[in-house]
């Protein structure tokens, strides 16, 4: 392969990665797109050499090495009733169905049980990040895709022992499978056994060098070393992989050694999908269209129905059924890696290749438009549906029926308790709305005012009683998330003033232009407590340190400026009526303050002052003298209790 070529590939790869992550389609589509159209059946640009292909098997070589290291016991006993009992048999019986159709297609029972097992497999990666992005991780469909997810990642191991001996002569097909699980087993053993602490103590000794180009080599040499050692043995490489990831996922190098794989295993991971895009044929495809949407249709149906029917035989609700199924109907990375190991073991022609892999790329690319449906769907085709969101919105609403000038906690993982703790020493009402179904379970039988419930919906939030709450607080830091609920919450209620989280510095200024009133940064606060104790420690005297920390803080946050007050702080001692406090008010377009400045209102003399001033046409407006209020302006007052009052009251009906 010449540098210009090899130029050219990389341009090409980068323009299809760049596209697909525009579309939000993932990468492995771009890297196929660009095999099948550079490939030999296509431009011909990129010859299939056997060093290429070669080549190629690394990445599948370094993608099974960390699916070794994210491999954790615990967290497989934790979801064992998801991962032995729906996992196991989605795969075995939607290997079974793919195969008996597949038969009855004409194709020979071991070609037809290796598309099987590659057919079985969905996406992790598209999959898990759609539940993130989605927030659904912790619904009930979230936590059985993540159960079958993680059994197809490990049923990966016994197919790549099984499709290669399916290539021998029936007569000798038994004793061949038995031997290769035999060895499969007995290197298991030995390495889980003895190898665990061999390779902390090996690591260990490379690690107290402190160079990293030394860990970073010493990382490839035992991932390609495992791989090696399972070739010799008449096994994939990739299984010796595998086992070398598990090895290390349980020492204190895990992390390290995941950041120094990756450049790796992306890079070669990349190639080796354009290497199996190569295998396809865009004139033969195009020539056999009909064909392929049979197939992908039944694909489709076909791990729909069985991914559904088994999630509903253990006990799901039918919408989480129909949801699960929807998930997982589609196919994902592990397949393409399954059928190039079916082909290069002879046991997939080159006519049926073309079909079978083109339905599942296009299985790939509807992957989010199904999950996108999904709930229409299910509303749609489930009538008990219906029924459990109307339960649902009547707990929520149940609990604030009788509440007014609530909070609204968007989240209750610790933040959201600690928070709900903080507002009921001020004897503040508040309802929280959670997507873990555990933690809802556990703190409702507590007593606490906790639903189930997705934040952004329209009808979670007129429930939780949007229209009467005082604040909404959202307790987690996902962006996306929160410019949704703003956008949600400023159809529903304008005036209701949003407090939320970041985790970025970039995220405040979105927020903040969104409608937010107020946003804590993550990395603002850890650096202010940081320099506290450390200004402390140093000797710093403790009432400079406290200035310098509201100093810092009444910078960031304008809607609470001076109200962090240290021990020796004048307001010490002060009635509870008598401290200052925010209040805001909405005018309405009979406002007395309505196209006046807020120098004319002189709220001065009641002892008010105009701390921020949030106006929905004109994000993050300033406060100044000069500044005209307008009708639907929401004013946010600071006084005493008897201040505020009074600013109201001037504000609505003017000075008396």
């Amino acid at each position: 392969m010449t540098l210009h070529l090899i130029l050219l590939l990389l341009a090409a790869v980068v323009l299809a990665v760049v596209a697909c992550r525009s579309l939000n389609l993932p990468p492995i589509l771009g890297y196929l797109l660009v095999g099948a159209l550079a490939g030999p059946h296509a431009l011909g640009m990129l010859p299939d050499t056997a060093s290429a292909r070669r080549l190629a098997e690394f990445g599948v070589v370094f993608l099974m090495f960390t699916i070794g290291l994210e491999f954790s016991l615990p967290r497989l006993f934790a979801m064992q009733r998801i991962v032995f009992g729906l996992g196991l048999l989605q795969v075995l019986a939607t290997m079974l169905a793919v195969a008996a159709g597949a038969m009855l297609w004409g194709v020979a029972w071991q070609a037809s049980l290796a598309l099987g097992g590659a057919l079985a497999m969905s996406s992790t990666a598209i999959l898990s990040k759609l539940l993130a992005d989605r927030r659904e991780l912790d619904a009930p469909h979230g936590r059985e895709v993540i159960g079958v997810l993680l059994f197809q990642d490990l049923a990966v191991v016994p197919l790549l022992v099984l499709i290669p001996a399916l290539s021998q002569p029936l007569d000798a097909l038994a004793g061949e499978v038995a031997w290769a699980l035999a060895k499969a087993a007995l290197l298991l053993a030995l390495v889980l056994f003895v190898g665990q602490r061999l390779m902390r103590a090996w690591f260990g000794l490379v690690a107290r060098r402190k160079s990293g180009e030394l860990f970073m080599l010493n990382v490839l040499l035992v991932t390609l070393g495992f791989a090696t050692l399972t070739e010799v043995a008449g096994l994939s490489p990739a299984l010796g992989a595998f086992v070398a990831g598990m090895l290390i996922s349980e020492t204190e190098y895990r992390y390290q050694v995941e950041e120094d794989i990756k450049p790796f295993r992306d890079v070669l991971l990349g190639l080796f999908f354009v290497s199996t895009g190569m295998l396809l044929d865009p004139v033969a495809i195009w020539n056999d269209a009909g064909r392929l949407a049979t197939l992908l249709a039944l694909l489709l149906a076909a791990k729909l129905i069985v991914a559904a029917g088994l999630s509903r035989l253990l006990g799901s609700a039918p919408g989480t059924a129909l949801r699960t199924g929807l998930w997982l109907c589609t196919a994902g990375e592990f397949g393409f890696v399954l059928v190039v190991l079916a082909t290069d073991a002879g046991l997939v022609d080159a006519v049926l290749i073309q079909p079978v892999l083109a339905a599942m790329v296009l299985s790939m690319i509807v992957a989010p438009l199904i999950v996108h449906f999904s709930d229409r769907l299910v509303l749609r085709f489930v009538a008990s549906e219906w029924l459990t969101r109307s339960l649902q919105l009547t707990q929520i609403a149940a609990r604030t029926v009788a509440t007014e000038k609530h909070a609204i906690l968007c989240g209750y993982g610790k933040t959201g308790q600690h928070l709900a703790r903080f507002l009921e020493t001020e004897n503040i009402g508040y309802m929280a709305l959670d997507l873990d179904p555990e933690r809802v379970r556990e703190a409702a039988a507590a007593g606490e005012p906790v639903a189930w419930g997705d934040c952004t919906r329209r009808e979670n939030l007129l429930a939780a009683g949007i229209t009467r709450a005082s604040v909404l607080v959202v307790t987690f830091a996902d962006i996306d998330t929160t410019l949704r609920l703003a956008e949600r919450v400023r159809e529903l209620r304008p005036d209701l003033a949003i407090v939320a989280r970041a985790r970025e510095e970039e995220d405040v200024e979105k927020l903040y232009a969104a409608g937010v009133a107020e946003v804590v940064p993550e990395a603002l606060e850890s650096s202010v407590m940081l320099a506290t104790h450390a200004l402390a420690l140093t000797g710093v005297p403790m009432h400079r340190v406290v200035r310098r920390l509201r100093e810092l803080r009444e910078q960031h946050y304008a809607l609470l400026r001076g109200f962090f007050h240290g021990a020796t702080d004048a307001t010490e001692g002060l009635a509870d009526a008598e401290l200052p406090r925010l209040h805001a008010v909405t005018l309405d377009a009979c406002a007395w303050a309505v196209g006046r400045r807020i120098a004319e209102l002189e709220l001065e003399k009641v002892g008010a002052g105009v701390t921020a001033l949030r106006r929905r046409s004109q994000p993050g407006v300033s406060v100044g003298g000069a500044t005209v209020l307008e009708a639907n302006d929401v004013v946010v007052l600071r006084g005493s209790a008897a201040a505020v009052a009074a600013g109201e009251e001037l504000l609505l009906r003017g000075p008396k």
